[in-house]
């Protein structure tokens, strides 16, 4: 989840856009760093290299909700976890398939309850520390026994029986049932000597010491909230240094001004909240120095509808609409949507209708409701379903709800996403018709409301990955929090019996294409009961200077996102525009696929399993 997205990809995510970020306390006073440097003294944004550093800036539209691997959901945040930490597998940019990362192979026990990871021996934490597979067992375990450790990534080990080292080079772990997504761990692998330290996993949040110790192809050195995240290059990874000596997240809350500083140069790239607005793209096509990518995006673009929020232990809190429990309501509502105008008219054909939960990208897994089944845009049809469930007009023509006051819904929107304000405006015209009234609550933090419960709707995306079980499992009853006071790993909370038989089955089954059909069944799932609608799949839509950057990897490499991806590629691939390199975005890809190129055996299995997310993450986002 990067959450997603991620978030997304989380998580990685992904996930994994999503700008909803965790409810975490201050950091502890813990050193996690192996020398003394202090806190950059770049203060005007960071950006700021060492003589003649190549420094590489992309300007941003989220701020980070937490430097701690074991919290992060927001795509910026699981994307930097991407860039600092190694995961046990990773992705090819070319097509998405499984590769090795920190693990160079794996194997399964033909019973498919014990996996078997060899760990590489070349990998060394940025302190001179060999990473071991005692590292990834402890990351594990920790998830497995620290509710505050689980916060961020606790779906991915909530099979998982024992976890065990047995070597430095030998990871074991043993699963309570078959887990299709072994290949596609997407937690950050942690150093042990660092983290054993931390007391409270649900409020160390990892941003007060510098350098963080991480051995992914970047080490992250200085961080100032809101504002900027600077990472140097690890000369010593494993998979060869970036060419950029360092790589600068610069926040802009206005998207206008990011794209402003793009053509001053004082930015490299700029991504938008998440995308560049379809004006914002027309304005840099013919933009000396600067190159537009549009190209189909990981994302989904919601509106999520509040079905009474709930924890664990059956409390129910929050102050969601009563009239939005009823299935008849959500899908009248959803009737009235023209999706297809807001594909033409606020992403001005920079994406396509949506439907299901997975994007068209992904095509394995893409859902596409039947034609009796679709929700489609219908406003009389509309109407008579209201009027069924109910909920009808007075004489001023406003609809009522069950207490007789005109119905009137609040829907949670991000003040920095200006489609989220555009799409808005065609609500309160749409439902208006309807005679309902929408009140848009466009707020800098959306979580805090989010977390109560208290909102009707809310605009709401994630960044799936190329498996997309993280996307799904935050949609089951486990993903609850525990109490009200607690944080869980879930989206909207929502609790379907259907949905969770339907995801224990997906998360068991190795055959691909059994598997993929389970995943469309959920979301057919969501998509009969209304609580998500899915409006549209933006492409990913993105700019950079040619003139700093002279090649960098989409993925996928024939046409895909840069920001936001499921690994580390195009940071780590791209080169300086004053670089003797040769660079290319092909000729990054070919050496990631030459490096990557690994023994992968599976024992007992007859596919190669799709993989899964992050986003990463907004992840998520």
């Amino acid at each position: 989840m990067n959450r997603q997205d991620q978030h997304g990809s989380r998580r990685t995510g992904h996930r994994p856009w999503r700008t909803r970020l965790l409810a975490a306390a201050g950091a502890g006073a813990l050193l996690l760093a192996s020398g003394t440097l202090a806190p950059s003294a770049a203060a005007k944004e960071g950006d700021e290299g060492d003589g003649g550093d190549k420094v590489l800036t992309v300007a941003v539209a989220q701020s980070v909700d937490s430097l701690s691997p074991f919290l992060a959901v927001r795509l910026l945040s699981t994307s930097i976890h991407r860039l600092t930490y190694e995961y046990l597998t990773n992705y090819d940019p070319k097509d998405n398939h499984v590769i090795p990362g920190l693990a160079t192979e794996w194997k399964s026990s033909p019973d498919k309850l014990t996996w078997t990871y060899t760990i590489r021996s070349d990998s060394k934490w940025s302190d001179g520390q060999q990473a071991t597979a005692e590292d990834a067992a402890w990351t594990f375990n920790k998830m497995m026994t620290d509710p505050g450790a689980a916060t961020a990534n606790g779906s991915f080990v909530g099979n998982f029986a024992k976890v065990t080292a047995p070597s430095p080079t030998r990871l074991v772990i043993r699963l309570k049932k078959p887990q299709a997504t072994m290949t596609a761990l997407d937690v950050p692998i942690v150093p042990k000597h660092v983290w054993e330290k931390v007391d409270d996993f649900s409020k160390f949040n990892n941003d007060k010491q510098f350098p963080i110790v991480g051995n992914g192809p970047f080490v992250l050195t200085d961080y100032k909230p809101d504002s900027y995240v600077r990472l140097k290059a690890n000369k010593d990874f494993w998979r060869g240094a970036p060419k950029f000596d360092e790589l600068v997240f610069r926040y802009y809350k206005d998207q206008d001004a990011a794209v402003a500083a793009l053509r001053k140069g004082e930015v490299s790239f700029v991504a938008g909240s998440p995308s560049l607005t379809p004006a914002q793209a027309d304005s840099l096509e013919d933009e000396e120095n600067v190159h537009v990518n549009d190209a189909p995006g990981r994302r989904f673009y919601a509106l999520a509808t509040n079905p009474g929020a709930r924890a664990k232990d059956g409390t129910k809190f929050g102050d969601g609409d009563p009239s939005l429990l009823d299935q008849r309501v959500r899908n009248a509502l959803f009737m009235a949507v023209d999706r297809k105008a807001i594909v033409d008219k606020v992403f001005q054909g920079h994406a396509v209708e949506g439907a299901g939960y997975i994007p068209p990208r992904f095509s394995s897994y893409f859902f596409e409701p039947s034609a009796d089944q679709k929700l489609a845009y219908d406003p009389e049809a509309a109407a008579r379903l209201l009027d069924e469930a109910g909920y009808r007009t007075n004489a001023d023509g406003k609809r009522l709800g069950k207490d007789g006051k005109p119905l009137n819904y609040r829907v949670l929107c991000h003040a920095t996403d200006p489609n989220d304000k555009a799409v808005g405006k065609y609500l309160q015209e749409w439902w208006g018709e309807l005679g309902i009234s929408l009140t848009l609550d466009c707020l800098d933090n959306v979580t805090d409301p989010w977390l109560a419960g208290e909102y009707d709707l809310a605009f709401d995306g994630w960044s799936v990955n190329p498996d997309p079980d993280f996307v799904l499992s935050i949609h089951t009853c486990d993903a609850l929090p525990a109490t009200p006071k607690d944080t869980g790993a879930t989206d909207n909370f929502i609790c379907d019996k259907t949905y969770d038989e339907l995801y224990a089955k997906q998360l068991a089954e190795y055959d691909a294409g059994k598997r993929a059909e389970i995943v469309e069944r959920m979301q057919s799932r969501l998509y009969d009961t209304g609580y998500m609608n899915v409006m549209a799949y933006p492409n990913a839509v993105e700019a950079y200077r040619t003139d700093q950057i002279k090649s960098i990897t989409t993925m996928p490499s024939d046409a895909g996102n840069i920001y936001g991806q499921d690994g580390y590629w195009s940071w780590w691939s791209a080169v300086p525009a004053d670089s003797g390199d040769s660079g290319g975005s092909s000729s990054s890809t070919g050496t990631v696929i030459g490096i990557a190129a690994g023994a992968v055996v599976l024992v007992g299995l007859g596919v190669l399993f799709a993989v899964r997310r992050r986003a990463s993450a907004d992840d998520r986002e």
